[in-house]
């Protein structure tokens, strides 16, 4: 018997949020030695992870109201999840309970600082969060959301395929709906697949984001200037390319912003583009300028590329206003 599906359903919470979030949850193992491999590693952490669920935290730190839909396995690292989406001020009346399939997936690193953080998942042969299907997503919650955030991951395998494809229907390609390129090849069980899935999801989506590596998959550009470009030619109306070292690149049918990186002293840099992804979505809900978004977001990352774990480690507006005061631009984060 194939696993069944307990949810809180559509119905549990009507009130509307600042942020709506699909894709990866589960727990970080992170290790305390570091400069070590995982073999010498003697002690672990234990922390809330996954991209999307990271985003949403990053963004109710910032005060928004944030949503995730996913789902966990009906074990211990579960109940730990849900705890701590709570804790962490993100509303989980749309992540299911999966009983009878896999599950809740841990994530180990390495820490080799300051670019090198080898990491692995443990979420095979699949997840709960890619066992989501069209009926069990909450429509009306992804319709009425201010922003829609989804990642690539969630393409990766059915059901979740067809369930973000249902979702990006009922939202219509409404504005503030942002694909994140977060591309992992080693959870794809066909990595080849990946390039026309994302291609079909732009048709979707009005914003997107992600490294060069990624803006490769999604466009066959590895140029930033040009994958940019590509992008806004797939109907987008912005394109956010992270450069790592050289900083990030934002570009609309009307702006280019280029925005140097923050220098911090970088502990790792696993949470630093979940960080960005939640200053990002509160800069943009803001209404801010390109550029002083950028600037928010790209300090936002900094400071967790400078800590040791990702969901708690996301930044307070006033976290990052005091080392945005440090570059004189301190009245953008008011």
């Amino acid at each position: 018997m194939g696993p069944s599906h307990e949810a809180r359903g559509e119905g549990a919470r009507r009130a509307s949020h600042d942020l709506v979030a699909i894709g990866r949850v589960g727990v970080d193992l992170y290790p305390l030695q570091h400069g070590v491999t995982l073999d010498e590693v003697r002690s672990f952490e234990k922390f809330l992870g996954g991209s999307a669920a990271n985003v949403a935290v990053a963004a109710a730190r910032h005060g928004r109201r944030c949503a995730l839909v996913s789902a966990t396995a009906d074990d211990a690292f579960g109940r730990y999840v849900h705890r701590e989406l709570l804790q962490l001020g993100v509303d989980d009346a749309y992540v299911q309970t999966v009983v009878g399939g896999p599950p809740t997936p841990v994530t180990f690193c390495e820490v080799f600082p300051p670019d090198h953080f080898p990491i692995w998942f443990y979420r095979y042969p699949i997840a709960p969060d890619l066992l989501i299907t069209a009926e069990s997503i909450p429509l009306q919650a992804i319709r009425e959301t201010e922003v829609y955030w989804a990642t690539v991951t969630g393409l990766s395998q059915e059901p979740s395929r067809e369930a973000h494809f249902t979702a990006w229907r009922e939202r219509g390609r409404r504005p503030l709906t942002i694909l994140d390129l977060d591309h992992r090849p080693t959870l794809w069980p066909r990595p080849e697949e990946a390039p026309g899935l994302v291609r079909r999801a732009l048709e979707h989506v009005t914003i997107a984001v992600g490294n060069v590596d990624e803006c490769e998959v999604a466009t066959g550009e590895r140029d930033p200037e040009r994958a940019a470009a590509a992008l806004l030619d797939a109907g987008l109306e912005l394109a956010v390319v992270k450069l790592g070292p050289r900083g990030v690149l934002a570009v609309t049918p009307e702006a280019t912003v280029r925005v140097a990186p923050f220098p911090v002293q970088v502990v790792n840099g696993l949470g630093a583009g979940d960080a960005f992804g939640g200053a990002l979505v509160h800069g943009l809900l803001a209404g801010w300028d390109l550029e002083r978004v950028v600037h928010f977001a790209s300090v936002a990352g900094a400071i967790v590329a400078g800590r040791l774990e990702c969901s708690t480690a996301m930044p307070t507006t006033a976290e990052v206003s005091a080392l945005l005061s440090d570059v004189a631009v301190a009245e953008w984060a008011g």
